[in-house]
């Protein structure tokens, strides 16, 4: 913490940079904190402000025009400033530097969220697609209208979740990935295994160990010489905190990109805070730095980045952010979900067979339940979700029982 800036006297007006969940909930935690000063809530797309998770789900399958976020920005007195560009920060004069003119603060929240990564090769090849952004998605939708070819490249989240909507549209989906796995890079190979059954169970065609030569219009070309026809292709090979603006700003990143915030979410700047997918935040929970790139996280951070903000220069305590990390996913007819962190986890336990519609995994540290998988298991999701939180110690047998609640299985 020596390294992060104290303020020196309360906020006045506070600018929030990102008008995705982890900005618009900044702004409405600071109403619900009692701060009555301005607030200026800066987006870069002209939409209202929208929820991201529908995109690949309902948003893309038409059952939705959009996922605006249910909030009365009005009625908060909540200042929006849509369709603009913040392009640098000039932190010694508390102005950030914008298409429509430098715009002042006494406190700002960086809440710009992750960038998806390109496909190298690819930019400007008609017919390749990200899914990111509203406009992503409205792009996407003729595609499975249509019912095209698709080529999915990366079998992470996002692109099991593409496949599964892709398939649900009457699509035929060829999933390319250039590791041995689906999410290979998220868990390890034997929980990972079961899934992906889930490919070809769906109807779509999971290629592993497979590398993207280029991309040509209509055709995806692999590294071994095969060309897959492709009416569409989607890529979703991961995604990098949106940072590239706060170059020469003086604001400390980590190798990563994130902004590397303290455990108050502010960052090595005087009163500037960072909250979200581009932000890092020291656990000590887990004994490590976490980049977490997922909606709880946006929705958690903005409260202690609120809390921070109403406490600075008043001598009050700091509050400290550092959650379980939660996220779900919904794929292949499946509801998946994962809470906590396992890294360093020393102990895996199955709860049930990966082969069933529904099981669990936990992983254990010196006895502690540190994470927990779920598939079709909400109970042992939230259960396990509370024992992490109180660090609860785990009788292994039990915890390994499918028919034992999984908090039955604290010692």
């Amino acid at each position: 913490m020596s390294e992060q800036q104290t303020e020196k006297s309360p906020a006045r007006n506070v600018v929030i940079v990102g008008a995705g969940m982890a900005g618009v909930q900044s702004a409405v935690a600071l109403r619900e904190a009692g701060f009555a000063g301005p607030v200026t809530l800066i987006g870069a797309e002209p939409h209202q402000p929208y929820d991201r998770p529908p995109l690949s789900k309902a948003v893309l399958l038409g059952k939705a025009e959009d996922s605006a976020f249910d909030v009365d920005f009005e009625a908060l007195d909540i200042t929006l400033r849509l369709g603009l560009d913040v392009t640098a920060l000039r932190a010694a004069d508390h102005l950030l530097d914008t298409a429509d003119g430098p715009v002042p603060y006494d406190a700002l929240i960086i809440a710009t969220g992750a960038e998806p990564v390109a496909l190298p090769g690819s930019e400007g090849v008609p017919g390749v697609h990200l899914l990111c952004t509203l406009d992503d998605a409205a792009r996407l939708r003729p595609v499975l209208e249509r019912q095209h070819d698709v080529v999915v490249v990366g079998a992470g989240w996002i692109g099991a979740e593409f496949a599964t909507a892709a398939r649900a549209a009457g699509c035929a989906v060829t999933v390319v990935e250039a590791a041995a796995r689906p999410l290979a890079g998220t868990l390890p190979a034997e929980v990972t295994a079961p899934m992906t059954a889930w490919y070809a169970e769906s109807g779509a065609e999971l290629l592993t160990g497979a590398r993207v030569d280029r991309v040509e219009e209509g055709a995806v070309v692999l590294a071994d010489g095969r060309a897959l026809p492709a009416g569409a292709v989607v890529v979703g090979i991961g995604a990098r905190p949106a940072t590239g603006w706060l170059a020469g700003s003086g604001v400390a990143l980590g190798p990563d990109g994130s902004v590397t915030a303290d455990s108050a979410l502010r960052t090595s700047l005087p009163d500037v805070y960072a909250v979200g997918d581009c932000a890092s935040f020291p656990s000590a929970r887990y004994g490590a730095r976490l980049l977490v790139h997922h909606w709880d996280n946006a929705l958690q951070g903005p409260r202690t980045a609120a809390a921070s903000i109403t406490a600075a220069g008043t001598g009050a305590p700091l509050p400290v952010h550092d959650p379980v990390p939660y996220f779900w996913s919904e794929q292949f007819g499946r509801f998946v979900q994962y809470a906590g962190h396992h890294a360093d986890a020393d102990t895996l336990l199955w709860r049930g067979d990966g082969a069933d519609p529904a099981w669990s995994v936990c992983w254990l540290r010196e006895g502690a339940l540190v994470a927990v998988l779920a598939v079709g298991r909400p109970r042992d999701l939230a259960q396990g979700r509370r024992l992490i939180e109180s660090g609860a110690a785990l009788d292994p047998e039990k915890a390994a029982d499918p028919a034992v609640p999984l908090k039955s299985a604290a010692l």
